[in-house]
């Protein structure tokens, strides 16, 4: 499995768009900075994702989603594949016994695939959109994030990494 976490938040960015001239599209914009986390992890053959939707990222939060995965999958013998975060290398976290961590080179997110399900989710679900509250924003993500985890088609036609599938099929 692959994992990785993405901020969403509300935050004060405005982005242009096209109109004719003379029109002057006018856009809401959000004066605040709020955000939510989520944690994911996909399972590229299999085209499962799984998902946490937490307030902030750090030891506790990961020892939370590992100590999920676990729990999900409490037959399989995971190794998860993440990136450098301060709080993947931290020696107190508890890993569960069924779950191995890997690390990816240094500043080389083009090798995690859950960057992609991060762009996919960005661009379709909160592209030009404000959100009255971070409970709405935070709603929709969750509504987001439970439509990827029950579609595995649309997972491994994002996520799919020829040097992955080799790397992981047992053919010669």
């Amino acid at each position: 499995m692959f994992q990785d976490e993405a901020r969403f938040g509300r935050l004060d960015r405005c982005r242009y768009c096209w109109a004719t001239f003379p029109l002057r599209p006018t856009v809401k914009a959000m004066l605040i900075h709020q955000s939510v986390y989520a944690y994911g992890a996909v399972s590229i053959p299999q085209g499962s994702f799984d998902s946490l939707v937490l307030p902030h990222v750090n030891g506790s939060g990961m020892a939370l989603f590992l100590a999920e995965i676990s729990e999900r999958y409490p037959h399989d013998n995971i190794v998860m594949v993440l990136d450098g975060a301060g709080w993947h290398k931290n020696k107190t976290l508890p890993i569960p016994d069924n779950i191995r961590l890997l690390s990816v080179p240094s500043y080389s997110p083009e090798l995690n695939p859950v960057e992609h399900l991060w762009d996919e989710l960005r661009e379709k679900h909160v592209h030009n959109r404000a959100f009255d509250s971070l409970d709405a924003l935070e709603n929709q993500r969750v509504d987001a994030l439970r439509s990827l985890e029950n579609n595995c088609e649309q997972v491994q036609s994002i996520c799919n990494c020829e040097w992955i599938i080799n790397a992981t099929s047992n053919a010669n």
